[in-house]
């Protein structure tokens, strides 16, 4: 995790706001850049378009990021910030196999949703695939989320097969975004029940740690 934080370092923030009126600059860059990625998809923004429609020149947008990765890199860690949020908000419930799968349920079902409502969010999570530093960020959030729901209930597992746990959750957690990207193209229906066919496939590996 620490590697893919390292590697990383090139697409961050080039300064860290420390006044209001900085992080209401940023703020006005992101949230200006994330209207237009949802409007326009992310391989038509420029750098100069984003400085010119959130109300200043481009040298201020360079002055806080080096480069547009950087801001997609932010944008990025935002979302995730809400998703690590919620998730921890669900899997505080979890004591046990029928809660987990559960809250495993709960998990997928927001992700899904957070995504599907969000055309921004869905042209930076293919991003992700043609990225390798916002590819080394995702690997390390989905490490840190996935983390967070094993700690929840690891302890009720035979020590011999928590290290083996840990890794399917981590597994299941890395190739959801896969599968909410492929529901998204298609209908309504077709998309649910990929969602739902998912799910079954978690709730079963998941039982097998309980038998």
């Amino acid at each position: 995790m620490k590697q893919a934080k390292r590697t990383a370092a090139g697409s961050q923030l080039r300064r860290r706001p420390k006044q209001e009126r900085s992080r209401e600059r940023i703020d006005a860059i992101l949230a200006t850049a994330k209207r237009l990625i949802g409007e326009k998809g992310i391989d038509a923004v420029t750098m100069k378009e984003v400085g010119a429609l959130a109300g200043g020149p481009i040298a201020t947008v360079y002055h806080y990021f080096p480069n547009k990765s950087a801001i997609l890199a932010t944008l990025y860690e935002r979302f995730s910030e809400v998703t690590r949020a919620r998730q921890q908000e669900i899997a505080a419930d979890i004591d046990g196999l029928e809660s987990m799968i559960a809250a495993s349920d709960r998990m997928l079902d927001d992700y899904y949703e957070r995504v599907a409502g969000d055309p921004a969010i869905q042209d930076l999570q293919n991003a992700i695939q043609a990225d390798k530093a916002l590819q080394n960020l995702d690997i390390a959030e989905t490490h840190h989320q996935a983390d967070v729901f094993c700690d929840q209930l690891v302890h009720l597992l035979k020590p011999e097969r928590r290290e083996a746990f840990r890794r399917l959750v981590f597994l299941f957690f890395q190739l959801a975004g896969g599968v909410v990207r492929l529901a998204l193209t298609q209908d309504k229906a077709a998309g649910q029940r990929t969602i739902e066919d998912y799910k079954s496939i978690i709730h079963g590996q998941l039982r097998t740690f309980f038998d």
